[in-house]
């Protein structure tokens, strides 16, 4: 159970290395900066603008004697940036063409900043103290759920399970207050995992689309959430047929009249072969209840995909076109990481996924008792 960490910072020195400014805009206005540092030495600041994989030194700027300096330039839309001193002691700022005016000690940017003038960079900063915060609580309900599962005790398991998703949820509320800011959208793209909770990512999308819907950021998730809509929680599994083991062939959907868990695996996945003994348990458990599982390989061995069928024990139907990442069902169903489940019902709906362990037997307990 982990927060995903949003801020990602790159190498200084590359960044620094591709400076070229940043003076253009489709309007006439500009923004200014400035800024005041304490305990700041004279030298540069540097501000980074967030592009989609990594930080774009954008300009810099001399640092007074009196920890005073300003920026000028213009943006096309308000747009996430990075004002830092160096790798490690910086701050994100929300920059638009405005005069915006910056307090922070030299010594710690980041969690000591104030702004004027600018509602999106301190909404920003409440919202990265909220997931910093969240974190270090996340750690410990971890650890503590770890512990209470290796102990068989589920109840107590269950009960940090719920203070994790209530942190979760606190983030989720969060975003969902400020619909109208650009934070609010970034932070659905960085905080939110679309495959466990896309209803709410696309509803959140819907007000986006209504409040700033020319931004990167709204522009973005729509991209990335129209991709999943076939196969978001509520729809029925796209369909695919691939080769068996035997040699013949296999369709996900003649399984239908079943609960089934489409498991997304490979030979050479560790996680999925410690896994798998757990899941042969469950399966011998639940088989004559109306469960079945449907294991996709994402293996290029035959021989080794063979090999780990018959050492796992695993005898459920398996499948595998021996492509890889490149599997046309993991592409159908944007497979990005393994293992994954996906939970269908009866009629091929798709009602949970990246259930495992514990979570995914309650859940199909729940289901054919």
């Amino acid at each position: 159970m982990n927060l995903k960490n949003y801020i990602v910072l790159a190498s200084a020195a590359a960044l620094m290395a591709s400076c070229q400014g940043n003076k253009t805009a489709t309007n006439g206005s500009a923004y200014t900066i400035e800024g005041k540092l304490q305990n700041a030495t004279p030298g540069q600041i540097f501000l980074f603008e967030l592009g989609e994989q990594q930080f774009i030194a954008r300009d810099t700027a001399d640092i007074s004697q009196d920890g005073t300096f300003s920026f000028q330039g213009q943006v096309e839309e308000p747009t996430l940036y990075r004002l830092g001193l160096d790798q490690q002691n910086a701050l994100m700022m929300v920059l638009e063409n405005k005069n915006i005016k910056v307090q922070a000690d030299a010594r710690d940017l980041n969690n000591t900043a104030s702004f004027e003038n600018s509602e999106d960079s301190e909404l920003f900063q409440r919202l990265n103290k909220m997931v910093n915060e969240n974190r270090q609580k996340e750690m410990a309900l971890s650890e503590q759920f770890n512990r209470a599962i290796s102990e068989g005790k589920t109840e107590e398991a269950e009960g940090y399970r719920q203070q994790y998703l209530s942190l979760q949820k606190e983030v989720k509320n969060f975003i969902a207050k400020h619909p109208e800011s650009v934070v609010s959208a970034f932070g659905t793209l960085s905080l939110v995992n679309p495959q466990l909770d896309f209803a709410f990512a696309d509803s959140m999308l819907t007000l986006y689309t209504q409040h700033i819907p020319e931004s990167k950021y709204t522009k973005t998730l729509n991209d990335r959430l129209s991709a999943m809509r076939t196969t978001a929680v509520g729809s029925v599994a796209p369909d695919f047929t691939l080769p068996t083991p035997e040699g013949g062939s296999m369709a996900l959907s003649q399984l239908r009249g079943k609960y089934v868990l489409i498991d997304f695996w490979a030979s050479w996945c560790a996680p999925c072969r410690k896994e798998n003994p757990n899941v042969v348990k469950m399966y011998n458990k639940y088989k004559d209840k109306g469960f079945e599982i449907f294991g996709v390989s994402l293996d290029q061995s035959r021989e080794k995909w063979l090999k780990a069928i018959a050492d796992d024990k695993l005898t459920w139907p398996q499948v595998s076109d021996l492509k890889g990442w490149e599997s046309s069902a993991a592409q159908l169903y944007q497979v990005d990481a393994i293992p994954q489940t996906i939970l269908l019902d009866k009629e091929g709906k798709i009602i949970a996924k990246g259930l495992r362990g514990e979570e995914l037997e309650a859940k199909i307990a729940s289901l054919v008792q």
